[in-house]
């Protein structure tokens, strides 16, 4: 129902294009992709020692996550073609952006500063989500692994493109995403929490 409740919010003239706060469009995110990962649960299963209720925190973390992404990657092509802005209007006013700015693509540091911001938050959803790898059934943990990895790079993407989601559109290639297959694989492994990748955080069970 959750979900459900979710895909009517983007109901043209039914539901919500404008979002005040963080708490708002959380909500959204939780109902459109955070209610995936929880599906998502009994079909991965878990591993020893955990359960659904444990690695819900996680799951739901994973799908705030990428619905972050899409919207901090979409923010141009979400407002002009489509009459949505979905980033929260007060952190919007905290950093000096307007909506007519956002409509007119208008890039300048005061976007720029707001879309680290954004970009520090929805990592921080990607943080909580890689605890949950190792909370999954072995074999179930890789292809969420590389999920986190390629659709996280599209924040790396954005940072790349100056920041600018109101006339480009980050985007992670083919062969980019197959070439992530063995740092991901890698990351599935328990020894990957104590001795990560160079530029990795240490993974912490909060």
């Amino acid at each position: 129902m959750d979900m459900v409740r979710g895909m009517l919010m983007d109901v043209p003239d039914l539901g919500q294009s404008r979002y005040d706060s963080f708490d708002e469009l959380h909500l959204y995110c939780y109902r459109v992709a955070g209610t995936v990962g929880l599906m998502s649960l009994p079909v991965f299963g878990c591993a020893q020692g955990y359960n659904e209720d444990i690695a819900r925190e996680p799951a739901l973390s994973l799908g705030v996550a990428f619905q972050l992404t899409n919207i901090l990657r979409d923010v141009g092509e979400d407002a002009v073609q489509r009459g949505r802005v979905y980033l929260p209007y007060d952190d919007m006013a905290k950093f000096g952006v307007t909506e007519e700015q956002i409509l007119a693509q208008k890039l300048d540091q005061n976007y720029v500063d707001m879309m680290k911001y954004q970009i520090d938050r929805a990592r921080m959803y990607y943080r909580r989500a890689r605890r949950g790898v190792f909370m999954l059934a072995p074999e179930s943990r890789l292809p969420v692994q590389l999920s986190l990895d390629a659709y996280g790079a599209i924040l790396d993407k954005i940072e790349a493109n100056g920041y600018d989601t109101l006339t480009t559109r980050a985007y992670v290639g083919k062969w980019e995403k197959i070439s992530k297959i063995p740092f991901s694989w890698y990351r599935t492994l328990d020894i990957s929490k104590t001795v990560p990748f160079p530029g990795d955080e240490p993974v912490v069970d909060e």
